[in-house]
Parts: C-alpha cells; structure tokens; sequence
C-alpha cells in the first residue's frame, strides 16, 4: 500500500515549467484527483498535503529543498509518519524514456537522478517504488544540465502531460498496494490496429 507519493523537483517560477519539475506536475494532478491541498510545512521542508482515505490517510510532497537535497524533505516526512520506503511513490523525470513513455518499478539504482541519489541516502534503501516520466535526452550527456532545466517544446509538454492523465487513471491501484497490477496496466502496449480486409472483387457476369 502506498502512504506517500513524493514528486521532484525545484522550488520557484523559473523552474515550475521546467522538464525537471514533471514530479511536481504529477504531484499536483494527483491532489485534483484526490481532492486534497498541498501547504508549506516547515518540519517536512517542502509542501504537504493530506488525504483521507477507508484504509488511512495518503501524504503527497513536493520537497522545496531544490532537487539534489530531495531525500531531507522525504526522510522527514516518512520517519515522522513511520512510512516505510516500500509505501512510498516517489514520481521523477526520465532522460532514457521518451516524452508520453512512463515506467512503473520498485526498487533499483538513481542513474545518476541527483534526487534519487539523495533519497537513497537519506532513507538508507532504494527499496521505494518510482514511477519514471519520460522527458527524453538531448543526445549529447554535457548537455543534460542544461537540457532538464529548460522548458520542453509545446508537442513535448503536452506528452508529458497524456502520461501523467493516463498514469492518474491507476491511482487507486497504486494507493490500495496493486503494485503489479498498475504495473501491468501502466506498461499495456495499446493494440495494433487489425489490417482492413481486402475488398471483394464484384461477381463477373456470363455472357454464354
């Protein structure tokens, strides 16, 4: 069962439309969803908000640390509360994916996310579960930097934005502890569309 769900990214306007910031898009989708508000919470170093659900209260994070200090806001929250790191979602950009592509998965390395690799050390385990945003790559790794903090292209964004729709679709899976099952829907491959049948060839009359 999922307790937190933690979006990355970086406190400000000059970055709120920034790739590195598809955390926080999410995040704040998730709490329209949900109906829940998200407020300044010093103790916790970013904005938290709650949700009530049958089964316990849901926490969402954006952590207002900047992106490489992710794991003090996340720790905070999850040692106050008692959350476990396998009850938390922590929602990312993903360089190796491409805008639209997202990628549901328990557990693994920080690929170099410097978010990733301060939650890892700050919660001592990399045993979360992520949910990886495709933003794609420039191409080129000297360029990464740069590239996370400018704001993608119309068509891009608008990608971005359909896999988050379709990822919120799962929601309550993801919140109830179907882990595998959302994984299953959020990785179904839509189906190709069957070729038209070939046209029948009209009957030829008989002139005998």
């Amino acid at each position: 069962m999922i307790k937190l769900l933690v979006g990355l990214g970086n406190p400000g306007p000059e970055y709120e439309a920034t790739r590195h910031n598809a955390g926080f898009w999410w995040v704040d989708a998730a709490a329209k969803q949900l109906g829940g508000r998200l407020s300044a919470d010093r103790a916790c170093f970013g904005l938290v908000g709650r949700v009530n659900r049958p089964a316990g209260p849901v926490w969402l994070l954006q952590p207002q640390t900047y992106m490489n200090l992710s794991g003090k806001s996340v720790a905070a929250l999850a040692r106050f509360f008692k959350i476990a790191p396998q009850e938390i979602l922590v929602v990312h950009d993903e360089l190796d994916l491409l805008p639209g592509q997202l990628k549901l998965k328990e557990g693994g390395g920080h690929a170099g996310h410097n978010g990733l690799r301060d939650i890892h050390a700050q919660l001592g385990s990399a045993d979360y579960w992520r949910l990886r945003l495709g933003i794609g790559h420039p191409g080129v790794r000297t360029e990464v930097a740069d590239y996370v903090l400018r704001k993608p292209p119309a068509s891009e964004r608008e990608a971005i934005e359909r896999s988050i729709e379709e990822s919120l679709k799962h929601l309550d899976l993801m919140l109830d502890g179907a882990m595998q099952q959302a994984v299953m829907k959020l990785h179904a491959k839509p189906e190709r569309p069957k070729p038209p049948r070939p046209a029948t060839p009209p009957t030829q009359g008989d002139a005998t």
